[in-house]
């Protein structure tokens, strides 16, 4: 894999989280639906095992092949970018349908 290919993996999983994420949060803002704050809970219960076992795969990744290792580190650090805005999103959310 080369080394563009690693960081814009990184920049797509991480796109795809925080696109879900964006899209349930403001469809429950926009139409107070239980339904959006239900999928939003989903997301977050299946998201987080999906990016850990993205992160465990880009550091084994960078731990076997050493020159791609700081690369690795770099899609690490755009994947933990989500954790603020999941948990940002999660407050928001919980303050929205309690």
């Amino acid at each position: 894999m080369k080394n563009n290919e690693i960081i814009n993996l990184g920049k797509s999983i991480f796109g795809v989280f925080f696109i879900l994420g964006t899209i349930f949060l403001l469809g429950g803002v926009i139409t107070r639906d239980e339904v959006f704050a239900g999928a939003g809970y989903m997301l977050i219960y299946f998201g987080v095992p999906a990016n850990l076992l993205c992160v465990l795969s880009f550091l084994i990744y960078g731990i076997v092949y050493r020159p791609k290792f700081l690369n690795c580190l770099k899609a690490i650090g755009i994947l933990s970018i989500n954790i603020p805005i999941a948990i940002l999103y999660t407050v928001i959310g919980s303050k929205l349908f309690n």
